[in-house]
């Protein structure tokens, strides 16, 4: 088993965080991993990307050229992204603003309003763990219940933490209905 996400979108989206967390799941799955950040020139309102392997065997290299899954947070980066993702992978895409997401033939794309969920759960920078929630649970490259200890190791103010909680399970609730 290996699969090589892309965590892609604006700077303050929480996007490297996202890609970390995934890191950290696969460590507590026992499983091989990397994790290398983009950060350039971004901060806050640029674009930032991640790029994360998990694998049964060791990883020869961190980069990641043509992702088995994408999560995309942004126009820019779904425009980047959406034609690198394998054939039969995942695209995973917050419809709170790409507006318009085509069907691809060759992947599997999820849009979920991941803005606006978030927002409605009390604070839009969950929509990353809407996204990691939906991620696991359509994928189960990493389980939802290692997500949610996970972000427990990770983030120490409750009230933080549940709100993340929230937003993991709630991503993964989606998966059911899409």
């Amino acid at each position: 088993m290996k699969q090589e996400v892309i965590c892609a979108g604006f700077g303050g989206q929480g996007i490297l965080f996202l890609g970390k967390v995934l890191a950290y799941c696969a460590m507590n799955e026992k499983k091989h991993n990397t994790w290398m950040p983009s950060y350039g020139a971004e901060v806050r309102g640029g674009t930032a990307y991640s790029m994360t392997i998990i694998s049964s065997d060791p990883i020869p290299s961190p980069v990641v050229v043509s992702p088995d899954a994408a999560i995309v947070m942004n126009g820019p980066s779904f425009q980047k992204f959406k034609d690198k993702v394998k054939k039969g992978g995942l695209l995973v895409v917050n419809s709170s603003i790409v507006k318009k997401v085509p069907k691809i033939p060759r992947v599997t794309v999820m849009p979920i309003p991941l803005t606006d969920i978030a927002s409605k759960l009390g604070d839009i920078r969950v929509a990353n763990m809407v996204a990691l929630g939906a991620y696991a649970k359509k994928t189960g490259v990493v389980s939802v219940k290692t997500a949610l200890k996970t972000i427990g190791e990770l983030i120490k103010d409750k009230k933080l933490l549940m709100l993340n909680r929230l937003a993991i399970l709630k991503g993964a609730s989606l998966v059911k209905s899409l």
